[in-house]
């Protein structure tokens, strides 16, 4: 008996011992859509950029103790905004990013490392019902705050580049002069701001 309680003592313990020093799990911010956005830069006539944003960004961070873990967010194309209201009708329409069957981009990492600057997040994004490997620069992340009504809060911004025809998006038009009316790499800045679960 006594030897039959100490081995239930030694397996309680070490029960104890592995569930104490096993790490927590993911933990699952929610980014905050008030506070996030997505913009984006174009070329325009080979002379300017041209700018615009998605304001309206949603989705999840997970977090494995302070280390991201994976990300999956989603922009509402149809919240897109470039300050010209007839130029973001025809960036909704069938030529650009046809919002009646593609009302959402969304990114999904595949694969979350320490780099030189930051973070590099490798993922599948898709627009326009078309998926294509990017990789994202990602700083931040790494000073959490509370704001005045108790909420833990992280800020980053990711940075990558795309060729708009890969996603299907390649409506243009010839200049007199030569070359064409609207560039083919689009240049794009997410802000994330991200609140901890209670």
């Amino acid at each position: 008996m006594k030897t039959y309680t100490r081995t239930l003592l030694t397996a309680v313990a070490l029960l104890l011992a592995v569930a104490l020093s096993t790490p927590a799990l993911a933990q699952t911010w929610n980014v905050d859509p008030d506070h996030s956005a997505a913009h984006f830069s174009i070329r325009h006539m080979m002379i300017a950029q041209v700018r615009g944003m998605f304001p309206a960004v949603t989705g999840t961070i997970d977090f494995d103790k302070d280390t991201p873990a994976a990300f999956d967010i989603a922009i509402d194309v149809n919240s897109i905004d470039t300050g010209v209201d007839a130029r973001d009708t025809h960036l909704k329409s069938g030529d650009f990013f046809d919002v009646e069957h593609h009302p959402s981009m969304t990114f999904k990492s595949t694969s979350v490392a320490k780099g030189d600057k930051g973070w590099t997040v490798k993922g599948d994004l898709t627009i326009k019902g078309k998926t294509r490997p990017v990789d994202l620069t990602v700083t931040g992340l790494d000073d959490p705050r509370v704001d005045p009504w108790g909420n833990t809060r992280r800020g980053a911004t990711a940075l990558f580049s795309v060729d708009r025809r890969d996603f299907g998006i390649d409506w243009n038009a010839p200049l007199d002069g030569g070359g064409f009316m609207i560039g083919n790499t689009v240049n794009i800045a997410v802000d994330l701001e991200a609140i901890m679960p209670k």
